[in-house]
């Protein structure tokens, strides 16, 4: 991307003359030439100042030859450098913007295979979750949860608000593995169980048009663990897209329009998803390097509590102290999978 300096002045004159016009303000796109407007001035301002130290510089470098003036030259060299530095740090940026991520998400974990014992290291590995964001300044709020009998976790589905959190947890959709000994095993034998995780930005409605007669809506009576009824009004809501069989069921609200929201906002953000997913299977044909397709089936990570191992199976690089890391301390497992990633991306 280049912008010159007669470019940007040439938009900013339309612009500018646009807004001399008194019925501007009545525009449907005043606030977004109102702005595009403030933010020319402040590019030509900072693009002046470039050409300006740059001038500067020339001058100075020219009294470098002068036997009287070379102190004074090269101390004022010095300082216009390094003005220079900033401000055409400040102009790169704005050529190549720093990414932006989503501020709200949705992680859905889910027991796989391996019975209560997946049930269970899904509890923790959801709790792990819970204070890494919490730790990160993200409010976090459980929007479906389904037990087993043992007090695992069949399922849950949390959301999570703060600061573009999606940077954090975007890379942790998969398979994750656990290989431990189970409390119930007498025979101390290691068992190996597995839970899928799924993180997603949420959709918003403007993301994504769901025509209303596109949905079937079905109510019916929360249930907890074991089947037993926990209200006794039709509260619990279950949403299906017909076109796409997406389903969404919410009973955890004791109100039949809360879980309706709730279910809505996980349908959206899981036909979204689908959506990205299918463009992203046809774009993968076309890389010749990939670090993780995204696949839910895919097995990301490996925790081995025998040997206190977890193996992040994309970079192939080990980690020890999985007590820690299930406390919310996996800060460098994410940070080693990023340097990865940036490394081995293509260009």
């Amino acid at each position: 991307m280049s912008l010159s300096l007669a470019d940007i002045q040439q938009e900013y004159d339309v612009l500018s003359e646009q807004m001399s016009d008194p019925q501007i303000f009545a525009h449907p796109d005043f606030i977004h030439i109102s702005k595009r407007h403030t933010e020319l001035a402040s590019h030509i301002e900072l693009l002046q100042t470039i050409e300006h130290l740059k001038s500067q510089i020339q001058e100075a470098t020219a009294l470098l030859d002068d036997p009287e003036m070379k102190e004074i030259a090269a101390e004022e060299l010095s300082s216009l450098q390094a003005r220079l530095d900033i401000a055409e740090s400040a102009w790169n940026e704005i050529l190549s913007p720093k990414e932006h991520f989503a501020n709200e998400i949705i992680v859905e974990i889910r027991a796989g295979a391996g019975g209560d014992e997946a049930g269970l290291f899904a509890l923790e590995l959801f709790k792990a979750y819970v204070t890494f964001l919490q730790k990160n300044g993200a409010k976090t709020e459980i929007l479906s949860l389904s037990e087993n009998p043992v007090g695992g976790i069949k399922e849950v589905i949390l959301e999570a608000r703060g600061h573009e959190i999606y940077q954090y947890l975007q890379y942790e959709s998969g398979v994750h593995r656990v290989q431990r000994v189970p409390k119930t095993e007498k025979a101390g034998r290691v068992h190996t169980s597995t839970i899928t995780v799924a993180v997603l930005p949420i959709a918003q409605e403007v993301d994504i048009d769901i025509n209303p007669n596109d949905l079937k809506i079905d109510v019916f009576r929360s249930s907890g663990p074991g089947g037993q009824s926990v209200n006794t009004t039709d509260s619990a809501v279950r949403i299906t897209h017909i076109p796409t069989n997406t389903v969404v069921s919410c009973q955890d609200e004791k109100s039949q329009l809360k879980n309706k929201d709730k279910a809505m906002k996980i349908l959206r953000t899981r036909i979204l998803d689908k959506m990205k997913q299918e463009q992203a299977e046809k774009e993968a044909a076309f890389r010749k390097n990939q670090i993780g397709t995204g696949d839910r089936s895919e097995k990301i990570r490996t925790y081995n509590f025998p040997q206190d191992r977890i193996t992040d199976h994309r970079i192939k690089q080990n980690f020890s102290d999985i007590e820690s890391i299930l406390l919310g301390d996996f800060t460098h497992i994410l940070t080693a999978f990023d340097d990865y990633k940036r490394n081995h991306s293509e260009e």
